[in-house]
C-alpha cells in the first residue's frame, strides 16, 4: 500500500491525506462540511490526475517514448484520482451515518 502513495505522488497524495483527516475530524466537530471535505478531495484527485496528463503528454510530445513506459505513467496519474474517489465516498458514508432517522 506505502508504495501506491509514493507512486501516486508525494505532494498530491499527503493532500488528499491531510483532507481526509479533516474529514474526520469535521465528522466529529462540524457535521455539515463532510460532504464538502470529501468533494475537495475529489476534485484535487481529478486536477492531479489532469496535471499528471498533461506533463506526460507534454513529454511525449518531446521524447519518442515506449508505449510501456506511456502507460506506465498514465497508470501512476490516476492513483490520485482514484485516492480521491475513496476519501469522497467515505464522506458520503458518513454523512448517511449522520443523517438523522425518520
Amino acid at each position: 500500500m506505502s508504495t501506491l502513495f509514493y507512486e501516486g505522488g508525494l505532494i498530491f497524495m499527503s493532500v488528499i491525506t491531510l483532507i481526509l483527516v479533516l474529514l474526520l475530524y469535521a465528522a466529529w466537530k462540524a457535521p455539515a462540511w463532510v460532504k464538502e471535505a470529501g468533494l475537495v478531495a475529489l476534485a484535487f484527485g481529478f486536477f492531479s490526475c489532469l496535471l499528471s496528463v498533461y506533463v506526460g503528454f507534454l513529454t511525449m510530445s518531446r521524447v519518442d517514448v515506449e508505449s510501456t513506459i506511456a502507460f506506465g505513467g498514465f497508470r501512476m496519474a490516476l492513483i490520485p484520482l482514484m485516492y480521491g474517489v475513496i476519501v469522497y465516498i467515505i464522506s458520503l458514508v458518513i454523512r448517511i451515518i449522520q443523517k438523522p432517522r425518520v
